[in-house]
């Protein structure tokens, strides 16, 4: 929290010295500051979709608890949202709460499961269809680029490489994409 807290103090102190770092020509410089706006607003877009997923899932949980008669559905929906955006625990947070509300109200253990596996598939479904489809449609990435990337970012570094895989893609690309050696793995990236 302090990182993030000085980093946003700092303003644009480290974009000009990035831009400072690129050596004197203004090509390069430019570039550079090309390079730092398309990461911007790369995980501008990034941030947003997680935004719309995490509402998605609050919504398609709320649906399906009112439907299979939860009590309190809007509130399972709000907190599947809510923790949508922790990876991996997240949704096992909601899957074992609602898999405890759901033996006390229905008394049955089928029953525990049922809710439970309502909620993982729910967050299975958003975490590998429908984010990497919208990110990779915001990010200008192809959907393979971006489900490789979480696998392997999830794998190397477990819940920390869920959260970075696609800003660290994100910010590969535009880098690929400015610099004339780079550009056919920015084109491998892309749409």
């Amino acid at each position: 929290m302090f990182f993030v807290f000085f980093l946003l103090a700092s303003g644009d102190l480290f974009k000009r010295k990035l831009v400072k770092l690129a050596g004197p020509s203004l090509e390069k410089k430019k570039i550079t500051v090309q390079i730092l706006d398309e990461i911007n607003t790369q995980i501008e877009r990034v941030l947003i979709v997680r935004v719309i997923t995490s509402a998605v899932v609050a919504v398609a949980t709320w649906v399906a608890f009112m439907m299979v008669g939860l009590q309190q559905p809007g509130l399972w929906g709000l907190a599947a949202g809510v923790f949508n955006s922790v990876p991996y625990l997240g949704p096992l947070i909601v899957a074992a709460g609602t898999f405890v509300v759901a033996l006390l109200q229905f008394g049955t253990l089928p029953m525990a499961i049922y809710v439970a596996a309502i909620s993982l598939a729910i967050t299975s479904v958003e975490g590998w269809l429908l984010t990497p489809w919208l990110t990779s449609r915001t990010a200008r990435t192809n959907e393979v680029a971006v489900f490789i990337a979480l696998i392997f970012w999830s794998f190397v570094w477990g819940i920390w490489g869920t959260l970075l895989a696609v800003p660290m893609l994100v910010i590969m690309k535009a880098c690929c994409d400015r610099i004339d050696d780079l550009k056919p793995f920015g084109e491998l990236l892309g749409e």
